[in-house]
């Protein structure tokens, strides 16, 4: 039971310390950067919204140089090519007529890939990205090579901008494990950002775990335990993004069209398990689920034609959703 807790407190401690260094050079933002690490930690990607300008670039390269991670980052366009971030196979002709091949690696082989702004490329190439991150293997000329170990990518795009975009289909969006909405900061937050960016001493994340420490994490959060009623309070929850569920509240009966599917459910479990490791624990709670429960589901619910007019907000939803449960407990 001594070992346990000691594997548990190391476990914490290092999540804890990439928390800190993300936090000192990233200002503000904790609960996007907490999030973002629950979603790391459980081996999922994310997607991060935001307007320009917030720093989910910064974010991102932070979080792999804290997890001493190789970074990779694709500036996505509508001429990029799927071999643009695949990579591709190159001949090459030698001096007495021999021919050898050579595949040349694209950026998708990284450890923590950066897809800044994964609207603005082509259906095509979005596939080829989303396929990587379901198989974690890219197949090009039949030769399939598998990608490193860990993989994550996240992803960003901009809410305000629809000229010139391809919105990602719905189950598209159900491959990101989370949908993180990176908020504008508070006027201290924002005379803090001048400060360190026009500063000469403009600081980068130094290294404070490792790919082994994050690898035996990710085990670790697979042997933590839910509760049979946990898990009923999560199916639950999922259960009333429905609107044909005679429990759901009226509001996801009036402007949701779908609710969330089984992916949801495993998100928010996963997540759940990372965040019961973070505060110490390794079984799962209620108050994991309510916390994991915005992040996992604002990407899944597909609103109908009138929750779109009125610009109904998938986490009003939810919260109308936790308001139900906690009444009926």
């Amino acid at each position: 039971m001594l070992e346990e807790t000691d594997r548990i407190g190391t476990w914490r401690q290092t999540m804890e310390d990439v928390r800190e260094e993300i936090g000192q050079v990233i200002v503000g933002q904790s609960e996007t950067v907490e999030q973002m690490l629950w979603c790391v930690f459980a081996g999922g990607h994310a997607l991060l919204e935001g307007i320009p300008g917030l720093g989910k670039t910064m974010l991102v390269r932070s979080a792999a140089d804290a997890l001493d991670l190789p970074f990779s980052r694709i500036q996505f366009t509508p001429d990029l090519m799927p071999s643009d971030i695949t990579g591709t196979d190159v001949i090459h002709f030698g001096g007495e007529g021999g021919v050898s091949g050579e595949f040349r690696r694209g950026p998708l082989f990284g450890s923590i890939v950066l897809a800044d702004e994964i609207n603005r490329a082509t259906p095509k190439t979005q596939s080829a990205l989303l396929e990587a991150m379901q198989e974690k293997t890219v197949t090009v000329g039949g030769v399939t090579h598998k990608l490193p170990e860990p993989f994550f990518v996240l992803a960003t795009q901009n809410p305000l901008e629809n000229e010139g975009t391809y919105p990602l289909p719905e189950a598209q969006l159900d491959r990101f494990l989370l949908k993180l909405d990176v908020d504008y900061p508070s006027p201290d937050e924002l005379k803090e950002i001048i400060r360190r960016t026009t500063a000469s001493d403009n600081r980068a994340a130094v290294k404070r775990a490792d790919a082994a420490a994050l690898l035996e994490i990710q085990r670790g959060a697979k042997e933590v335990l839910v509760a049979e009623e946990v898990l009923d309070y999560a199916v639950r929850l999922l259960m009333m993004t429905h609107p044909a569920q005679a429990e759901s509240p009226e509001s996801v009966k009036r402007y949701v069209r779908f609710g969330s599917g089984p992916r949801g459910l495993q998100a928010m479990i996963a997540v759940s398990k990372v965040r019961a490791i973070a505060k110490g624990r390794m079984h799962v709670s209620t108050g994991d689920i309510l916390a994991a429960a915005k992040p996992a589901m604002r990407h899944r619910l597909l609103l109908n034609f009138e929750g779109q007019a009125e610009g109904v907000s998938p986490d009003t939803l939810v919260d109308d959703i936790l308001a139900r449960l906690e009444n009926s407990r």
